[in-house]
């Protein structure tokens, strides 16, 4: 019996070791290119393959047995690849201070790519029938991991003060509300506006991310974000509790 399902486990993580493998040769080559064009320092490079290295790590523990396959089926492999590109960006957030105006271009070139490619993942699951919540759940944290990095980005760039942090943390605050109020965490209906709030939340953060946009266009763009996200917020949140009421009753 244990034999077996050691056996159904090796069967079912190795395919998506392989797909982890080639995202490995592809975030090193990103990273590398990245160190090339910027002329960076190798912390930043180790710190791009330290963060595949955690992302490859979850994925391997959360994958689950219902994956389409082979490996991470085709969506999460766009998904995957999606990762790999924002794992530089991620790596300049993690050390501070301003960057060059070359950085920031090469940011905000690697940050449009990744969100170019968020309606593709999508779009594949559903030409391929192989969508799964994993697979949702792989995509929202990618997006929201982006964001934060490129919030910290905006805010050591000296565009904007410390509240632009609130757009990258204020999804990481909901999550935490609901582990102390679980009605909280309850799962909500699709809704267009809750993706369209997070597609311009990565805009206006690499519209206020360029170098030749003026200091009061950016805080002004990234002010008018904020607020869209503290809407969309507001609204899940009155959605969630009255939810909460009428399962109550």
């Amino acid at each position: 019996m244990g034999q077996g399902r050691y056996s159904r486990t090796r069967d079912r993580l190795v395919p998506v070791a392989v797909d982890l493998s080639f995202g490995l040769v592809l975030v090193g080559a990103i990273t590398l290119a990245t160190w090339w064009v910027l002329d960076d320092p190798t912390s930043r490079l180790w710190s791009a393959l330290g963060l595949y290295g955690a992302l490859a790590g979850i994925v391997l523990v959360c994958a689950p047995a219902e994956l389409p396959g082979p490996g991470l089926g085709p969506a999460n492999r766009v998904t995957l690849a999606r990762a790999c590109l924002a794992m530089p960006v991620g790596a300049l957030a993690l050390h501070p201070g301003p960057q060059s105006d070359a950085a920031y271009w090469w940011i905000i070139l690697l940050s449009t790519v990744v969100l170019v490619l968020d309606g593709v993942d999508g779009r594949v699951a559903r030409s391929t029938g192989t969508g799964t919540p994993f697979g949702a759940r792989f995509d929202m944290e990618l997006d929201a991991a982006l964001i934060l990095a490129l919030s910290v980005l905006v805010w050591t760039s000296g565009r904007a003060g410390p509240w632009v942090l609130l757009i990258g943390i204020m999804r990481y605050g909901f999550v935490a509300a609901g582990w102390i109020r679980p009605a909280l965490a309850a799962e909500l209906p699709e809704s267009f506006r809750r993706k369209t709030v997070c597609v311009v939340q990565g805009i206006v953060l690499l519209v206020a991310l360029g170098p030749v946009i003026p200091y009061v266009l950016a805080v002004s763009v990234l002010a008018a974000g904020l607020l869209m996200l503290c809407y969309s917020f507001a609204v899940d949140l009155v959605w969630l509790v009255r939810h909460e009421r009428l399962n109550g009753a």
